[in-house]
């Protein structure tokens, strides 16, 4: 279903062309991206492939990575439209909508502020990714636990926050209620984790590894639908967050999808995705610390003949440090995954689907200008999951991707 999505877009562009007495504050940021790569040899998972990567195949590549855009406009006082497009060449939907959302934060006099958003937007769990075209700071890579935030989940709903704002510290409260994300788990179960600065678009349809098609007597490639509406019931999250401007703030989130895992449609099954999320933000002895910890599972049950459940779990911890106008962070994780199947009994765990792997990722960024950004990436993995060997490959991988970024900004 794609109708809401067309015409979001469609509605984004009106009120953008329309004649407003704010007009001229209306901002367009736009920027592109490219890359050189000496990736894995593994096949990247968008190829098919079970690689943790966004590239692979070997040797060394250049890329456009991608090409963004992104419009904010006061159309009221108070009312805020906003629209982000992403151009990469090899995603399915090469010109896609990443997010399209009308926000209202109403002026207040006093310490309380509340704010409405709605449409659609990522959900507010990232601590990394607060850059436009949603990039990290300090990383051209997120963390597994963003990078799957950036490929399973968008809200799209309405999300409310409430937030009270004392003289050295703030509190704040918000939720949402959304739909369109029943598949969401079905990559974290059928592919596991991963590393990669590529999220997916409203309208993509990402690509499931051909060694889970394989199995499942499905010809690859076999792709999935990540933004759909399958069961008529409404997800939703809540979460909390404390800060004290400059010195740190924590945040806890629980993600509920609420969707029905017996609900197929086609190739497709609603997973029930559930998971809390905790994170902490730290500025000690000038430098920035971000640790974040996420754990949850996913669940199908579409025939009381078979049904499955995942559980997943990751961590990392990010260090970084500016100086003057370089940026310079070193991060580690880890991760893993845990799968039980039932075929018309009780759960039993099944080794094919579990994994287990760390990575460390070394970035550095120099500004030199406003308008240009240039970037360096070491990332190396360590994981094993025995559905490689479905593909002839070893379960243990070990991967390496160097990638260096031009980034030019608008």
């Amino acid at each position: 279903m794609v109708s809401w999505r067309i015409g979001a877009a469609l509605v984004a562009l009106a009120i953008f062309a329309a004649p407003s007495s704010h007009a001229e504050t209306v901002k367009v940021e736009a920027y592109a991206d490219l890359r050189l790569v000496h990736a894995p040899d593994e096949d990247a998972w968008q190829e098919g492939g079970l690689g943790k990567t966004r590239f692979g195949g070997g040797d060394a590549q250049t890329h456009l990575a991608e090409i963004g855009v992104e419009l904010s406009g006061e159309i009221l006082p108070g009312l805020t439209l906003f629209a982000g497009a992403r151009y990469e060449e090899h995603q399915r939907t090469p010109v896609d909508l990443m997010e399209a959302y009308l926000s209202y934060a109403p002026a207040s006099d006093n310490a309380f502020h509340w704010s409405l958003k709605a449409g659609a937007f990522y959900p507010p769990i990232s601590l990394e990714n607060d850059q436009i075209g949603w990039a990290s700071t300090w990383t051209i890579t997120p963390s597994a636990i963003n990078s799957w935030v950036g490929e399973e989940l968008r809200t799209i709903g309405v999300e409310g926050r409430m937030e009270w704002r004392g003289a050295s510290d703030r509190f704040a409260l918000y939720g949402a209620v959304y739909g369109w994300n029943d598949p969401a788990g079905v990559l974290i179960a059928d592919r596991g984790w991963a590393l990669s600065d590529r999220p997916t678009g409203l309208f993509d349809k990402p690509r499931l590894p051909d060694a889970y098609a394989m199995q499942d007597g499905v010809p690859p490639p076999l792709t999935t639908p990540m933004f759909r509406e399958m069961d008529g019931r409404a997800g939703w999250y809540a979460g909390a967050s404390w800060s004290h401007p400059g010195w740190a703030r924590v945040t806890v989130l629980r993600y509920d999808n609420n969707a029905d895992p017996a609900v197929k449609q086609g190739d497709d099954i609603a997973w029930l995705t559930r998971f809390w999320s905790v994170g902490i933000e730290a500025q000690p002895f000038g430098l920035v610390v971000k640790a974040q910890g996420l754990s949850g599972d996913t669940l199908i049950a579409p025939s009381r003949f078979y049904s499955g459940r995942t559980e997943f779990r990751s961590a990392y911890l990010l260090v970084g440090k500016v100086i003057g106008q370089w940026r310079i962070a070193a991060r580690g994780e880890v991760f893993e995954t845990t799968q039980y199947n039932a075929f018309g009994g009780p759960f039993s765990e099944d080794p094919d689907g579990n994994e287990r792997g760390r990575a460390g990722t070394l970035g550095v960024f120099w500004t030199p200008k406003p308008w240009l950004q240039l970037g360096g990436e070491a990332l190396y993995i360590v994981s094993d999951r025995p559905q490689r060997e479905v593909m002839g490959l070893d379960a243990r991988s070990e991967e390496l991707q160097v990638q260096t970024s031009v980034k030019l900004i608008y």
